[in-house]
């Protein structure tokens, strides 16, 4: 039997009719068309899926929709804006840190939930926090030069 609820998404709220068994990916995607957040393994293994709730990053795919009621989700989607994209996301363009993109969206979320806690991570504590994001083209190496740079930006500016 579905249930309503309301879900705040990236400064939105919608109204749904959701299944009490249906994940909070299976919303985004198939509800909302929200393509950003990527299906990839259903079991929580590769990352593709992830969001942030309230700065966290999250697996969509391991959520319920309904567990996510009054929780504030960002999606791929909710960075940056039109033309104005988030220095994460410039950061992957300019170092080169995506090839066929199914990764990114997941991948810059793991960071920017990461980014939020820790100031100047090292090499190693960036490989160990992005460790749930698989990606089968760029090996790494550039994603790791990219939230470099991206640690960076931020100590210059401060």
């Amino acid at each position: 039997m579905k249930q309503e609820i309301a879900l705040n998404i990236n400064g939105d709220t919608y109204e749904l009719l959701v299944s009490p068994n249906q994940t909070l990916l299976e919303v985004l995607r198939d509800n909302l068309g929200l393509m950003g957040t990527k299906r990839g393994c259903d079991l929580g293994a590769c990352g593709a899926c992830t969001v942030l709730l309230k700065g966290e990053a999250y697996l969509s795919c391991l959520m319920l929709a309904m567990d996510a009621v009054d929780k504030e989700i960002v999606t791929i989607e909710g960075l940056g804006g039109r033309g104005n994209l988030d220095p994460l996301q410039s950061a992957f363009v300019e170092q080169g840190a995506l090839q066929c993109g199914f990764c990114t969206p997941g991948m810059i979320l793991t960071a920017k939930a990461m980014l939020s806690e820790e100031d100047h991570p090292t090499e190693d504590i960036i490989k160990k926090r992005m460790a749930g994001n698989l990606c089968r083209c760029t090996g790494y190496k550039k994603v790791i030069e990219a939230l470099q740079s991206v640690s960076e930006q931020t100590a210059e500016e401060e």
